[in-house]
């Protein structure tokens, strides 16, 4: 497959950045084709302003979202990694979907209703989450967390196919702990692709 990972985290030393990269090796290792958006790297304009949206309506698009839709064409696949802010992505990613997941490229509407443009076989999330578990007692994970992405944006747009894997009180647990998770994710990726 050709999977497109888009990472959104803002310290290289950081949790995601050992997830994406045991992840990445292991995929690439398993035969797979895997390019990175690291969108902080990037230094990504997750803006979408009135002229964009004005420019979209008539077909036109900015210089690195063009860029950005030809790295999801490319895609067969596609694994989304990042932490848990405010029970939401960080603020960049969300930009990207804004910017790049437009009209005409990743849904349409007709008669009918939505219709989801993209093709990709399959698409992943991994989170990682400050809070533990007991933090979010109570609460319904999938719905608060999981599902904006999952559904809102991902199924919303045609992919059928995905999965998520929440890591929760990173910052929290031992080392022990963490090196556990990491073998989750990268069993967990190899598994779904």
């Amino acid at each position: 497959m050709n999977i497109l990972i888009v990472y959104a985290h803002p310290n290289p030393d950081s949790f995601n950045r050992a997830i994406l990269e045991r992840v990445s090796k292991a995929l690439v290792e398993k035969g797979h084709e895997v390019r990175l958006r690291d969108l902080y790297a990037m230094n990504f304009n997750p803006v979408l302003s009135g002229n964009d949206l004005v420019d979209v309506g008539m077909g036109k698009l900015a210089d690195d979202v063009a860029v950005e839709q030809d790295h999801v064409r490319w895609a067969t696949a596609m694994l989304f990694i990042y932490p848990v802010w405010w029970f939401d992505r960080p603020a960049i990613l969300k930009g990207w979907f804004d910017r790049v997941f437009t009209r005409g490229f990743a849904f349409e509407y007709s008669e009918a209703g939505v219709v989801g443009l993209l093709t990709q076989q399959k698409a992943a999330v991994i989170m990682t989450t400050g809070g533990t578990e007991s933090d979010f007692e109570g609460l319904d994970m999938d719905a608060l967390l999981v599902h904006p992405v999952t559904e809102g944006t991902l199924a919303f747009c045609g992919i059928q196919d995905t999965a998520h894997k929440v890591l929760m009180g990173v910052p929290v647990v031992g080392d022990e702990v963490r090196h556990m998770m990491l073998d989750e994710t990268v069993e967990f990726a190899c598994d779904f692709f």
